[in-house]
């Protein structure tokens, strides 16, 4: 199933007529995801690159264009954005403390953290428990992974560098779930995913069967991405596909994670202010070890972010693209063959 296309209209007219093109300027990017399909070590991918309205979009291997896959840490400006939208409704303030919404977090250098700095990565948490396997092992409840983030030793102190953290994205939402009284997987279809029309994408499982999920080749990564004797909870696992996890739970479509980067990139108020928009995919670690806007990551052009399951989306602010791969293959195993690749031949096709 190829498409090559200029338009939206001719995209899902060519992807249902199943139509093969001629080589196109993505051609390059095309054949290494041929070639990592045909060899078998990826299983299934979708390829969606969109410039001042073109549209190129194309599903390999097993997917559909439409396929849902677990799109791992994209969740975590998700999240990030729930937090500012009700920042821009006088709900919280950027620099309010943490302890403020969540009582029990208190002592050890904890009363320093702001809400900016669970969203730039800057609190001193760890990016997962030092239990993290355990709970895990045992499916714990979302409450013990909150519980474990409130308590955890801190690994610096607040604002002093820059290291990416889940549990602090963990507490953003808590915070959120605490100001509106709602799941946070209510509030993000509401706010986030209705809003911008992003009617194939839900935290956990949503509307979606198993079987229109793209199972992740969790063999291929480290736990907690799973391996045989780990299936009660990998990534592949009922428990963990409807956990729900604020920092890494999303299912997602191509289609649908460029109509999140449309929105920042071309901000129109909707899901927040535009200014609100801008800031978020601006650095707002300056001074530190390493730049991150809010929830975003800031990348050579623009801003993005990448998954731990093998996705990958960003933004090129001069070159107004879009970028988004989808893939079954964890990062660890297709991050410098297949996702990096993939990534410099399209940005090389941009005019």
């Amino acid at each position: 199933m190829i498409a090559n296309v200029n338009t939206p209209l001719l995209s899902r007219r060519a992807m249902l007529a199943g139509a093969l093109f001629s080589p196109g300027r993505y051609h390059a990017a095309e054949q290494i995801l041929d070639q990592a399909v045909t060899s078998g070590k990826l299983h299934a991918a979708v390829l969606r690159v969109e410039q001042r309205g073109d549209i190129f979009e194309r599903a390999f291997g097993k997917a559909k264009p439409d396929s849902p896959f677990l799109i791992a840490s994209i969740s975590k400006p998700m999240t990030a954005t729930a937090a500012m939208i009700l920042g821009d409704r006088g709900l919280l303030q950027y620099e309010d403390p943490v302890s403020k919404y969540l009582d029990n977090f208190t002592g050890g250098g904890r009363s320093e953290i702001t809400i900016r700095h669970l969203l730039t990565h800057t609190s001193g948490l760890p990016d997962m428990l030092p239990d993290n396997v355990a709970l895990r092992e045992r499916n714990a409840p979302m409450a013990d992974f909150v519980k474990g983030a409130l308590t955890v030793p801190l690994l610096f102190p607040p604002g002093a560098r820059t290291s990416y953290q889940s549990m602090g994205i963990l507490l953003a939402a808590g915070i959120v779930e605490r100001i509106t009284r709602k799941p946070l997987r209510q509030f993000l279809e509401a706010e986030l995913f209705q809003p911008l029309k992003m009617s194939r994408s839900a935290l956990g499982m949503g509307q979606f069967k198993p079987t229109e999920t793209v199972r992740i080749q969790a063999e291929f990564a480290d736990p907690p991405g799973g391996t045989p004797e780990t299936a009660a909870w990998d990534w592949n696992s009922p428990w963990w596909r409807d956990f729900g996890a604020p920092w890494g739970g999303v299912h997602s479509t191509a289609a649908d994670i460029a109509k999140l980067l449309a929105a920042f990139l071309h901000p129109t108020g909707v899901p927040v202010k535009k200014e609100t928009a801008q800031r978020m995919i601006a650095n707002q670690n300056k001074g530190l070890d390493k730049p991150y806007g809010i929830g975003w990551a800031i990348t050579d052009g623009g801003f993005g972010h990448g998954g731990s399951t093998g996705t990958s989306c960003w933004a090129d602010t001069a070159k107004d693209a879009t970028f988004v791969l989808l893939t079954s293959l964890p990062a660890k195993a297709s991050q410098k063959s297949i996702i990096d690749p993939v990534a410099k031949a399209v940005r090389a096709a941009l005019s």
